[in-house]
């Protein structure tokens, strides 16, 4: 599952705060839930990129998941209020190339033309994604397709109604300069469109924080 979103200035401390101490370990105790990150923007925006791992898809339908999205905490419910323009995807994993996630990573959210759709997979998929981790500077690449939308609950609808995620690319590593080259000579808006993307928007992301649902089981 792939969230982005901003958050008003004012909360921002008590947003990482929450996040940390009580949504993560809220989520990946959830049956499903394996690995949840939150980024944070240095080049472009929305400031929030958060991760979600999960066993399968159904996890993310599942009625452990669904409860606790309808039952929010008083929390969870303040927090949800300063929530802005959230992006939110129910993902299928399409590609994955390399190991490790690494501190850095880009992001492409973007749409596909349906008669651009075969080339442009093709192209990412079998050309150039799979020569990426060997790059300086880079350790995995993937490719998500938004599969299934999010349904209404409780929690969504405090924040409003959520968009949603078609196609986002992810490219990870540990320098900034590698990730920054990709956006400017092979990887960025700017070039997905020239292929038949469309809506493209990308941005520059820091680790932030990560959790496991191994760990709350020590």
């Amino acid at each position: 599952m792939l969230l982005s979103f901003g958050i008003d200035p004012e909360a921002i401390a008590e947003h990482d705060d929450w996040h940390t101490h009580e949504h993560l370990p809220e989520r990946l105790a959830i049956p499903g839930f394996l690995r949840g990150t939150r980024w944070v923007a240095i080049g472009g925006q929305p400031r929030y990129l958060v991760l979600y791992e999960v066993a399968t898809l159904a996890t993310l339908t599942s009625a452990p998941y669904l409860a606790r999205l309808n039952n929010p905490s008083v929390w969870t419910s303040a927090m949800m209020q300063h929530y802005r323009g959230m992006t939110r995807g129910l993902c299928t994993v399409l590609g994955s190339h390399g190991l490790g996630m690494g501190s850095h990573a880009y992001l492409v959210r973007f749409k596909m033309a349906a008669e651009f759709e075969e080339s442009l997979r093709t192209w990412l998929l079998e050309e150039t994604l799979p020569a990426l981790p060997v790059k300086r500077g880079i350790g995995s690449a993937h490719l998500l397709q938004g599969a299934t939308p999010a349904p209404m609950t409780n929690e969504q609808s405090i924040r409003g109604r959520d968009a949603g995620v078609d196609w986002a690319l992810l490219v990870m590593g540990y320098d900034t300069d590698a990730l920054m080259s990709l956006a400017q000579n092979l990887l960025g808006p700017h070039h997905l469109e020239h292929r038949g993307a469309a809506a493209a928007l990308d941005a520059l992301y820091r680790l932030d924080y990560t959790l496991t649902h191994a760990e709350l089981e020590d």
